[in-house]
């Protein structure tokens, strides 16, 4: 895996993006080592956290070779400079703004931006973005991923907004091809009481409740 560069091999092996948001560098120190070591390999870090740029270069710097390490919620060109200055591989924003995901394009960087309708979807992916995020995924339900791969189905889809150990299977049956999940995979109460051995548990869960899914369907089960 490059160093500075997103790796799609491992995201589609494990597309789940974990989203950290107002998460401190100290406990982001010490989820990584358990978030790693769980197979999981993709993390977004929200521009809007609290030393967002220096969590992002952390986790680059030290986890070189080992994660996708990407920003989320750019919303606008100074927070990508900030963002893409700080080391970041890829790109999330809750919107589609266009001069983001064009300078994106321009420096070959994986770009997910929000859409919410079919329209915003068609224009994200036709201005050249890698993914589009949908969201609020849990509010659109399955079956609305599934009747998009109709008119759209070259356009892959990131699922974002209440993705949970019971809905992930059947967003993956729907033709999603990834995930961004928060809290339910960022317990709260754990990272407040330190609790790293039950949060390292519950990313195991995640990680091979995909694994399985992934086997099950190579196998044609």
């Amino acid at each position: 895996m490059s160093t500075n560069r997103f790796n799609e091999q491992i995201f589609q092996e494990m597309p789940i993006i974990g989203i950290l948001r107002n998460i401190s560098l100290e406990d982001i120190s010490h989820i990584l080592p358990h978030y790693i070591a769980s197979g999981l390999t993709t993390l977004e870090i929200t521009m809007n956290s609290p030393a967002a740029e220096d969590s992002i270069r952390f986790a680059v710097e030290k986890y070189a070779g080992q994660l996708n390490v990407g920003a989320g919620t750019v919303c606008n060109m100074h927070e990508l400079d900030l963002a893409l200055s700080a080391g970041a591989q890829f790109i999330v924003t809750p919107i589609v703004n266009e001069d983001v995901i064009k300078e994106c394009v321009k420096r070959k960087i994986p770009i997910f931006p929000g859409a919410y309708t079919a329209t915003e979807i068609y224009n994200a992916w036709k201005l050249g973005a890698s993914r589009i995020k949908v969201f609020p995924a849990t509010s659109l339900g399955p079956n609305h991923f599934k009747d998009l791969q109709g008119p759209f189905p070259n356009i892959k889809l990131v699922a974002t907004g209440g993705i949970s150990l019971d809905n992930l299977v059947a967003f993956l049956d729907a033709g999603v091809t990834g995930f961004g999940i928060g809290s339910t995979l960022f317990n709260k109460e754990y990272i407040k009481e330190k609790k790293w051995t039950e949060l390292f548990e519950v990313f195991c869960t995640y990680q091979q409740l995909v694994k399985n899914y992934f086997g099950k369907n190579k196998n044609g089960n």
